[in-house]
């Protein structure tokens, strides 16, 4: 639902009656060059306070999706739920909140009203607002803030359950014949060369052993780290960094954030780079460019 938030109860006939809408009209479809934008803004309304609006506004990518918002829609101004793109007319706006109050949560903004929007539909995740999968014409956009597995892998079963979880969705679609791109914040440095000091955080959350192991189980599976796709073997790329010791300005980071898509999305796949300039939260945007 627009600026809301359903329960449970309200996914299906929110689904049958916009998909019954857009099919009378034709929606749910981009077409030509379209820019998705991903990031992890550590509370939408302490990003707001550092001018969220007018950047996505002046930005207006095609799409933005948002991890880490930290509220629920019904504590937001209109003009968050619903900011302006350059052409003057509102985004659509889409939201997974967690149960728990000031905690996780997901949003999508899209130019275009997707066919469908669904969570992930296995309560454990939906209830801390880990995912919100959007349904356009031509593949399945999925926004996910991946748990952080924290000090001491306290978290750690519960973060591999859903990327198991995540991995099983990303494979039922492609035996369906869909395409789709899986963004947001991973919180998993994959390889040495995804963060600024390995050795050091060797350990550390975001870089423990069955993590990382995931990740070559995702990308053996024939999935894309696009960004990888473009800057093959390149260090000094981050997404992250933290608020001490002016790492960010000593480029002392970690790459977390990402696009990934299955094989046979990756040639409408035309750019994929991290935007470090774009400040506001400890996390800075990533972006795709699609071809469709």
């Amino acid at each position: 639902m627009e600026g809301a938030d359903p329960g449970p109860e309200q996914w299906t006939r929110v689904r049958k009656e916009r998909n019954a809408a857009l099919a009378r009209r034709g929606g749910g479809g981009y077409t030509g060059r379209m820019r998705i934008l991903s990031w992890n803004v550590n509370g939408i309304r302490a990003v707001e306070k550092r001018g969220f609006s007018q950047w996505l506004t002046a930005e207006s990518p095609d799409i933005l999706c948002v991890q880490e918002t930290k509220a629920q829609p019904g504590q937001l101004p209109a003009g968050l739920l619903n900011p302006p793109v350059k052409n003057g007319r509102p985004y659509f706006s889409y939201w997974a909140s967690a149960l728990r109050p000031g905690y996780s949560g997901v949003a999508i903004y899209s130019q275009e009203e997707p066919l469908d929007i669904q969570p992930l539909g296995l309560a454990e995740f939906d209830d801390e607002g880990r995912v919100l999968q959007a349904f356009y014409r031509d593949f399945v956009l999925i926004s996910a803030y991946f748990p952080n597995s924290q000090d001491q892998g306290l978290r750690l079963p519960y973060k591999l359950a859903f990327c198991g979880a995540i991995l099983r969705r990303c494979e039922e679609l492609v035996r369906r014949g869909t395409r789709f791109l899986l963004c947001g914040d991973y919180n998993i440095a994959h390889t040495p060369i995804d963060l600024a000091r390995p050795r050091e955080n060797e350990g550390s959350a975001g870089y423990l052993p069955e993590e990382r192991a995931w990740m070559d189980q995702f990308t053996g599976a024939g999935f894309i780290d696009t960004f990888r796709l473009f800057h093959p073997g390149q260090g000094g790329h981050y997404s992250w960094w933290s608020y001490r010791s002016a790492a960010r300005a000593r480029n002392v980071g970690w790459r977390l954030d990402y696009h990934c898509v299955d094989s046979a999305f990756a040639p409408q796949v035309k750019r994929s780079i991290i935007r470090p300039e774009v400040e506001g939260s400890d996390h800075c945007p990533v972006e795709i460019e699609l071809a469709l």
